[in-house]
């Protein structure tokens, strides 16, 4: 079967997003991932800092442009900046630090990964705690941070820029002085956790959105999320000839997101691209709709209290 052709938006003046991509994590086996994500027809990847994996993608990516399996410009590649690095120039220097890792010369999106800032005790310490067992933050607002994305892309080592785990108020602080407005907001979206609300405000404001955790955590004995196991969702994949889970992924895209699934199993890469051939009707998507809990799985809860934490306080009763 032919690998799917994955459509594109222009999210910024000449920057097309394709319609899905892989979310990648601290894996032993991401390079193999990447590999077969590739292969089946994904053009974005979605790194970080964070995820200690830049090098491993960046290895498969050289081999796949090397071999000509695929062009510089046909990838679409993700990385983030984490919260020790939200000094303006330390922004700059660890973009460049992640494009030498990924063996690129540009990024094609740079993300803020949250709001808040930590104190860099070292390398690799991404979460430093206190004598006290606090985690050890620090006040560098994220309007600074900007102006180092922004700069970012104006040394051309990023296509666009955006954020990630960022609140609605947050957004407008960044809108109200930028140079550059974000292209993108990377968020927590599932079916859990419609974000209805931030969907309009970022639609409003030309920022797209990409969706992490797309499908929950699934756990097949507990049978969690209920969506991936609910008879009403599994009719509506029996009716398309596809599985709960290529359903909620199209809901995603359908309602306007961008889902970044997660995956190390090479059956399951190849199923996630494959929700282009079908789109959901209104009242199936009103289905999905009803398992929103605003239901978090990712709250960043040791930073909780920070003032520009994206979560207010009544998040972590």
């Amino acid at each position: 079967k032919m690998s799917p052709k994955v459509p594109k938006v222009e999210i910024c003046k000449d920057v097309w997003m394709p319609m899905i991509g892989l979310g990648t994590f601290f894996q032993p086996e991401v390079g193999d991932a990447t590999k077969w994500a590739i292969d089946a027809g994904y053009r974005l990847i979605d790194t970080a800092e964070l995820y200690r994996n830049e090098e491993d993608i960046g290895r498969v990516l050289k081999e796949k442009l090397s071999q000509g399996t695929v062009k510089r410009e046909e990838l679409f590649i993700v990385s983030k900046v984490w919260s020790y690095n939200h000094h303006e120039d330390d922004v700059v220097k660890a973009c460049r630090q992640s494009l030498k890792k990924l063996q690129l010369d540009y990024l094609d999106l740079y993300l803020i990964h949250t709001s808040f800032g930590v104190n860099f005790h070292r390398e690799d310490l991404f979460f430093p705690y206190r004598e006290d067992g606090v985690l050890d933050t620090n006040d560098v607002d994220y309007l600074e941070t900007w102006r180092g994305m922004e700069k970012c892309v104006e040394l051309g080592l990023t296509k666009s820029i955006g954020i990630s785990n960022f609140n609605e108020q947050q957004i407008e602080r960044i809108l109200s002085v930028c140079k550059i407005p974000p292209a993108n907001i990377q968020v927590e979206l599932n079916p859990q956790l419609t974000q209805k609300d931030l969907l309009k405000f970022c639609k409003s404001k030309n920022i797209s959105v990409m969706a992490f955790t797309p499908i929950g955590r699934p756990n097949l004995e507990a049978k969690t999320p209920s969506y991936l196991f609910d008879d009403r969702v599994l009719g509506i994949a029996k009716k398309y000839g596809k599985t709960a889970t290529q359903v909620v992924l199209r809901y995603l895209i359908d309602c306007g997101a961008f889902p970044i699934p997660r995956s190390v199993n090479k059956q399951r890469i190849e199923a996630n691209i494959d929700v282009f051939d079908f789109q959901l009707t209104p009242e199936e998507i009103s289905v999905i709709d009803s398992f929103n809990e605003n239901k978090r799985l990712v709250k960043f809860t040791d930073a909780k209290g920070h003032k520009f934490h994206f979560l207010p306080p009544e998040a972590f009763q």
